[in-house]
């Protein structure tokens, strides 16, 4: 388990700078698969054998969203899920998005 998926999600109320991208480096080191997009959000693409492991999976992250009460972008396919998580109130990233990130592959 990583470090990340052992801490909590803290809900933003704005007003704080994104973390900038020597910090967004340091916490991707502590992930698997996820890539940083134009400084601005995380997102990963996670394989499945058929539609239904794959939905599966983005209700477990549906369900872990909402205990966290963070919500990321999911997108369906056959066999496919991307994540895309960000901190909506300041428009980039935070702790919590890389620690969504980490509990995102417990879902697994």
């Amino acid at each position: 388990m990583s470090q990340l998926a052992t801490k909590e999600c803290v809900p933003c109320k704005g007003g704080v700078p994104p973390l900038d991208s020597r910090a967004q480096a340091d916490l991707l080191k502590q992930l698997s698969g996820w890539a940083v997009e134009r400084g601005h959000h995380l997102s990963k693409t996670y394989t499945f054998a058929d539609f239904a492991q794959a939905l599966a999976f983005v209700n477990r992250v549906g369900a872990m969203a909402e205990k966290q009460g963070h919500h990321p972008d999911i997108y369906l396919t056959w066999g496919k899920a991307r994540v895309e998580i960000w901190t909506h109130k300041i428009d980039g990233l935070t702790e919590s998005d890389f620690i969504f990130a980490a509990k995102t592959d417990e879902c697994l």
